[in-house]
C-alpha cells in the first residue's frame, strides 16, 4: 500500500498537524505555509467542529490569521448537503490555501467523502495550493485512518495512502497509542504527530517536521523520532 507521492500531478504543499492549530506555537510554520501559498485569504473549514461551536472555531481562526496579515473565509459546511453546493465547491477550487479544523473525524468524513467540496479541495491542492489539516482533519486525509473510538483503523479519504496519523501524540493516552501501534495494517506506517507540530510535504517531495514538537514514525514496533527541522524522507519506500 504505497504512499501517494503526489509528484506526478505537481501537487502543492500538504501539512498534517498534530492539533492545537491557530496558536502562537504554530506561527512559524503557518507563516511558511502562507508564503508557499501566496494567498491573502485562507479558506477555513470548521466542519469537524459542527457540534462544538463551529462559529467560535471560525472566529478564532480569523483572529489568528489576521495577526499573520491575511484574511480568513470560514465556510460553514456542517452537513452533507452543504458539501454538494456548486458555488461553495467552485470557490474552494479557486483558493490557494484550505485549512481543515480539528473536531470529529467521523462527522468530517460523513460530510466530505465523495463530495463536490472534497473534489474541489483536491483540485486546489493539485493546482499547487496549500492543504493543511489539524487533528481530526489530519487523520481523515490519510488512509487508513485512526478511529477515535478506540484507536483501531477505519477508512480515510486517501489524499495520502499507506500512512496513518495519530494526533496529539505526545499527550495521548498510552493505551490508545499502543492499540494503534498493535493494529497497524501490514504495509502501512503510523506517524504520531505532537501538538503544535506539522508533518509537511513540499511539492518537490520529502516530508519534514516543523513546529515545537516531534513526529514519531512507526512501522510495526520499530519507532523513529524526528525533531523539528528534521527531514523525514518520502515515507513511501515501503
Amino acid at each position: 500500500m504505497p504512499v501517494a507521492s503526489g509528484a506526478v500531478r505537481g501537487v502543492g504543499t500538504l501539512a498534517l498537524i498534530g492539533g492545537g492549530e491557530w496558536t502562537d506555537d504554530c506561527r512559524g510554520f503557518d507563516t511558511e505555509l502562507l508564503a508557499a501559498s501566496g494567498a491573502d485569504e485562507v479558506v477555513v473549514l470548521p466542519t469537524a467542529a459542527a457540534f462544538e461551536h463551529p462559529d467560535r472555531v471560525a472566529d478564532r481562526a480569523a483572529a489568528y490569521l489576521r495577526s499573520l496579515g491575511v484574511g480568513a473565509r470560514a465556510l460553514m459546511v456542517l452537513h452533507r448537503a452543504e458539501a454538494e453546493d456548486a458555488k461553495t465547491a467552485e470557490s474552494v477550487r479557486k483558493s490557494r490555501f484550505v485549512y481543515v479544523a480539528d473536531g470529529s473525524p467521523l462527522h468530517l468524513r460523513s460530510v466530505l467523502k465523495d463530495s463536490a467540496l472534497f473534489d474541489a479541495m483536491l483540485a486546489a491542492y493539485h493546482a499547487g495550493g496549500v492543504l493543511a489539516a489539524s487533528g481530526a482533519g489530519a487523520t481523515l486525509l490519510c488512509d487508513p485512518m485512526v478511529d477515535p473510538r478506540g484507536g483501531a483503523y477505519t477508512v480515510g479519504l486517501g489524499v495520502v495512502t499507506g500512512l496513518a496519523v495519530f494526533p496529539y501524540h505526545g499527550s495521548a493516552a498510552d493505551h490508545l497509542r499502543e492499540r494503534s501501534i498493535d493494529l497497524l495494517p501490514d504495509g502501512a506506517r503510523l506517524v504520531g504527530v505532537d501538538e503544535h507540530t506539522a508533518l509537511l510535504r513540499d511539492p518537490a517531495g520529502p516530508w519534514r517536521v516543523v513546529g515545537t514538537g516531534a513526529v514519531t514514525v512507526y512501522q510495526g514496533r520499530e519507532a523513529v523520532r524526528y525533531d523539528t527541522g528534521s527531514p523525514v524522507g518520502r515515507l513511501d519506500d515501503l
